[in-house]
């Protein structure tokens, strides 16, 4: 194993899905600068809508999502109708309505509120804002709870993406997770959303699990590249039994060492290439033809609390517990307890909690980011022609020494051996990064 791939794979970097990231949000940020910016969006603009469903049937061991079991289905229910109150009150601040341009149903398990509430969440939705034409409504589905009335439902409110928690197809691998789902039940539910037409699927899978070999993730990624999603996330799991007591019960002897974590995503890599997948960004894959794929080549992927996007939409209205807003003047994240969310939506007020401010300079060295990110190439030039990185680029310099960044001028282009820890390139102009690196995920 390369010495240098290893010690900058154990860095606890963020996974840079925003700039500054959600471990940058203070109390300083909230209802106020959530109305301000609300009312700076106007018709003409497109948005993309998040809404987030914080309820799993059951708790997986390694889940590290802001979710909870739920016990009662009168208390989903009430949830609902705070997210649809929330709508309304959002909806109310807006000076003129934009238009959704992208819809993306997150959690948990969205699917918890079954069909009629899922219809009903639509339908607030739609009273208030309109849809643009050709807008993409993505749904986040746990195959085991994938049935038929579920489908029927969403083909007829117009979801054209589902993403399916698959993590790994290993029998064994499952039960270490608390996650027994037979590989039967996915592809009936890929069947499923097929037959009502819902074909751009994506599948999550993860390396670094409990049990997870080289082999057997070989296994699982020809398994899956059969059924032919049209993309592919692929995570490498963060093991937090600090921060996530669901993760407290996975026994950690049987986690793979980092050596092998490193081994696993070259596998998974290079089992999903060969399938005929192109690469995008650090973890993602997707088909040659995909819109995915298609923004990648031409220059134009983004990423964002989904992870790699095609949205090139500047704002993304947050909606339901633990939700994040992001505006050109910052990011503003909705209380993440639920008792709290609803109290606050039912009093009559938004439940932003915490968020921060973003001026020019956060806005660049974002911009930065996101193009390490996504291109592995920026020209600080273009992006910052007024601004000052000499001790950015001091810090590369034992990183280009090792052959893992290209410095010309102030052109810095990722090599080939230093795009799986790129997160660490990309830190280098994190000037929030704060001495808590245990709260942040390995970089491989």
């Amino acid at each position: 194993m390369n010495p240098v791939m290893r010690r900058y794979a154990g860095y606890n970097v963020p996974r840079y899905t925003s700039y500054p990231t959600a471990a940058d949000f203070s109390a300083d940020v909230g209802v106020k600068d959530h109305e301000v910016w609300l009312a700076g969006l106007g018709a003409g603009q497109a948005v993309s809508v998040y809404l987030h469903v914080p309820y799993c049937r059951k708790i997986c061991l390694y889940c590290g999502c802001t979710t909870k079991m739920a016990v009662r289905d009168d208390v989903v229910g009430a949830y609902r109708r705070a997210l649809e109150t929330e709508i309304d009150l959002v909806a109310g601040l807006l000076g003129e309505r934009p238009e959704i341009l992208r819809l993306h149903w997150g959690g948990g398990t969205p699917s918890i509120l079954g069909p009629d509430g899922l219809r009903s969440a639509i339908a607030a939705l739609r009273r208030q804002f309109p849809f643009a034409n050709g807008s993409e409504h993505a749904i986040e589905l746990d195959p085991r709870h994938v049935t038929v009335a579920l489908v029927e439902a969403l083909a007829e409110l117009g979801v054209t993406r589902a993403s399916l928690g698959v993590q790994d197809v290993n029998p064994l691998v499952q039960a270490a997770i608390g996650r027994v789902q037979p590989l039967f039940v996915v592809e009936a539910a890929v069947e499923r959303l097929r037959s009502v037409e819902i074909r751009n699927l994506n599948f999550d899978l993860m390396y670094g699990l409990p049990l997870q070999t080289a082999a057997s993730i070989r296994k699982t990624c020809a398994l899956v590249a059969a059924m032919g999603p049209d993309r592919i996330a692929c995570f490498g799991y963060a093991h937090l039994p600090r921060l996530k007591a669901n993760q407290r019960r996975i026994d950690e002897a049987k986690l793979p060492s980092q050596d092998q974590r490193i081994e696993q995503a070259e596998v998974m890599s290079e089992e999903l290439v060969g399938a005929g997948y192109v690469r995008i960004g650090i973890d993602h894959f997707a088909k040659p033809g995909d819109a995915l794929a298609r923004a990648a080549a031409g220059g134009k992927l983004h990423r964002n609390f989904q992870g790699y996007t095609e949205d090139a939409s500047g704002a993304l209205l947050g909606l339901g517990a633990s939700s994040i807003s992001t505006f050109a003047d910052g990011f503003v994240q909705n209380v993440a307890d639920v008792p709290r969310y609803v109290g606050a939506i039912a009093a009559g007020s938004l439940a932003s909690a915490r968020g921060c401010r973003r001026d020019e300079n956060d806005r660049q060295r974002a911009h930065i980011i996101e193009r390490l990110m996504c291109d592995f190439t920026v020209d600080l030039d273009d992006v910052a022609p007024n601004a000052e990185f000499r001790n950015e680029l001091a810090r590369l310099t034992p990183m280009q020494s090792e052959g893992l960044v290209e410095i010309a001028g102030a052109k810095l282009t990722v090599t080939q051996a230093g795009r799986a820890v790129v997160r660490v390139i990309a830190a280098t102009f994190d000037t929030y990064r704060c001495a808590q690196a245990a709260q942040f995920s390995n970089a491989i």
